[in-house]
């Protein structure tokens, strides 16, 4: 019998003339090297043309100045400042909710139909536009609790738009570590606690720190929401921490100057803060990148 199945091609989905197989693996591996090579030609293309005009031209003044409404040269220190300050904020929410809610659906809540329509609605609350969380956030802090546009409603505002991303990707990404390690805890005698942050949780450190690495640039770009919760404007000093200023980020800024500026250097405005914005969005993913480098050489040694 087993003569027969590795003789009969049908029994066998691989067997067949090995010069065909051969041609069709070639031609497939050169189509998945041809399209790699073009996403990334297209990606390195994009870069250059976003830092290739404004790159060359930002100063120390430009990026500690102050925004300009009429006079030409103004900076972009308070926007940078506030796009700092509300990702921090919003991640300093996002993150512990983010987690612990992924945790729960992953370890602790039961296989029913109550859990999976939550699950649904995470889903579905991942892929909702950003500028439905910037209504919700006009209709809690502008109209409920009428404290107007400000940071701190831009920054709970961001945190509601990165939660139900940072909870599904903490989700599969404990969901993903194999079993065996979750059982060798548990037959070392570790607690279920102990077993998700020193077992689960360094396993799935990987996917997580991507899930905030990816929200934490989409936060830091994101325009809708600011303009809705927190303004367009400053409140016109660089290092204001408050938490109820006027919180216009880099990207409204860029949005404000390209669109409805009447400086005269409002292009040249654009280019740079353009090309500031995307070189911070990379520097984030670069320092988000150096805790998952640190956690594989420790697993590597260990």
């Amino acid at each position: 019998m087993k003569q027969a199945l590795d003789i009969n091609p049908l029994a066998n989905p691989f067997s067949g003339r090995k010069g065909l197989n051969r041609v069709k693996d070639r031609l497939f591996t050169g189509v998945v090297w041809s399209l790699g090579i073009l996403v990334i030609a297209f990606i390195f293309g994009l870069l250059y043309l976003i830092l290739q005009d404004g790159l060359p031209k930002i100063t120390w003044d430009f990026i500690f100045g102050l925004p300009s409404e009429i006079d030409e040269g103004g900076g972009i220190g308070p926007t940078l400042l506030n796009s700092f300050y509300i990702l921090f904020i919003s991640l300093l929410i996002a993150i512990p909710l983010g987690m612990a809610a992924g945790i729960y659906l992953a370890e602790f809540a039961p296989d029913n139909k109550l859990i999976g329509f939550v699950r649904i609605c995470v889903e579905g609350l991942a892929s909702v536009p950003s500028i439905i969380f910037g209504l919700f956030g006009i209709a809690l802090f502008v109209e409920y609790f009428e404290i107007g546009l400000t940071i701190l409603g831009g920054a709970v505002s961001l945190a509601f738009l990165n939660l139900p991303v940072l909870t599904r990707v903490t989700e599969e990404s404990i969901r993903s570590v194999p079993k065996e390690l979750k059982n060798a805890s548990f037959a070392l005698g570790g607690t279920h606690l102990q077993t998700i942050t020193r077992a689960l949780i360094p396993a799935a450190l990987n996917g997580i720190i991507t899930g905030i690495c990816l929200v934490a640039g989409r936060a830091f770009g994101e325009s809708a929401v600011i303009i809705l919760t927190a303004g367009v404007t400053t409140s016109g000093e660089m290092w204001d921490f408050s938490l109820f200023s006027p919180g216009a980020t880099l990207a409204v800024h860029l949005w404000y100057v390209q669109s409805e500026a009447i400086v005269g250097d409002a292009q040249e405005i654009a280019q740079k803060a353009a090309a500031v914005l995307v070189f911070v969005v990379l520097l984030i993913n670069l320092i988000f990148r150096i805790p998952l480098w640190l956690n594989s050489r420790r697993t590597k040694r260990s």
